[in-house]
C-alpha cells in the first residue's frame, strides 16, 4: 500500500464512496463492501479525485511504465472523470488534450460520436472502474478505429475479482482478462489488496472499520484472482 492509495481510502471512506455491508452487485454477487464512485459528487471532492488520477498518471510516466498523449473518457462517468484529470495536469504542469463520447451519434452540429480533441496518438482512457470490461474494450476498439493507439486505462479501484458465477468464476480477475483481451494495461489508484492492507494498518481512520477485516479478507479468498 503506497502513501497515495491509503490517502485515497482515507477519501473514499469520508466521502462515503466506500462503504461496508451486505450488498448484491448487479450480477448478483453478494458483497460486504461498495464503492460507489457516484459519490463524488461535489466540486472539491472531484477536485481532489482528479488529483489522484493525475498524481498515478504521472507517477506511471516517471517510472517508464505509461507514455501518453492525450485522454478519453468513456461516456457516462468517464466524461468529468477526463476533463477534472486533465484540469489536473495541467495543474502539474502537463498539459494534454482530451475527448470523449457519446453513447449515440449526433446527426446535426459537429455531428458523430466524439467530443473534444480529436483521438491521436497514444489515448489514456480515464474511469472509474472495470466491472466486465466491456465498455473499455468499446473504448479501445473506437480509439484504434480513429488511427490512434490505447496507451492505457486509469481507473480508482481494482476489485481484483474474478467474473462469473460460483462454480464457473474465470481464472482472471476482470481487469486481468481485459488486458490480455486487448492488450492494453490497466493501471490503480487503489486496489482490494490495498484496502485489506488499511484495514490492518494502524492509521487512524482504519481503527473505525477494521472489524469489517475477516469478512473482506473472506471475500478476497472466494472471488479473488
Amino acid at each position: 500500500m503506497t502513501q497515495r492509495s491509503r490517502q485515497f481510502i482515507e477519501f473514499a471512506l469520508e466521502s462515503g464512496v466506500l462503504a461496508f455491508g451486505d450488498f448484491t452487485t448487479k450480477s448478483g454477487r453478494r458483497t460486504p463492501y461498495f464503492f460507489n464512485a457516484g459519490r463524488f459528487d461535489h466540486g472539491a471532492a472531484l477536485l481532489r479525485l482528479a488529483r489522484f488520477y493525475a498524481q498515478t498518471i504521472l507517477a506511471g510516466r516517471d517510472a517508464g511504465t505509461l507514455r501518453f498523449d492525450m485522454l478519453f473518457g468513456p461516456a457516462y462517468k468517464g466524461i468529468a472523470l477526463a476533463a477534472a484529470t486533465a484540469m489536473a495536469l495541467a495543474e502539474f504542469g502537463v498539459d494534454v488534450p482530451f475527448s470523449y463520447n457519446r453513447k449515440e451519434a449526433k446527426d446535426h452540429g459537429e455531428g458523430g460520436l466524439l467530443v473534444g480533441a480529436p483521438l491521436a496518438g497514444r489515448v489514456l482512457i480515464v474511469d472509474d472502474v472495470i466491472t466486465d470490461g466491456a465498455a473499455k474494450r468499446e473504448s479501445v476498439a473506437l480509439i484504434r478505429a480513429q488511427g490512434a493507439e490505447p496507451a492505457g486505462v486509469v481507473i480508482m479501484l481494482d476489485r481484483m475479482e474474478r467474473t462469473g458465477p460460483d462454480g464457473g468464476l474465470s481464472p482472471d480477475s476482470a481487469v486481468r482478462s481485459f488486458e490480455k483481451v486487448t492488450g492494453t494495461p490497466v493501471m490503480s489508484i487503489a486496489s482490494l489488496d490495498d484496502l485489506l492492507a488499511f484495514l490492518r494498518s494502524d492509521a487512524p481512520f482504519a481503527a473505525s472499520v477494521r472489524d469489517r477485516l475477516p469478512a473482506l479478507e473472506q471475500y478476497r479468498l472466494r472471488y479473488g484472482a
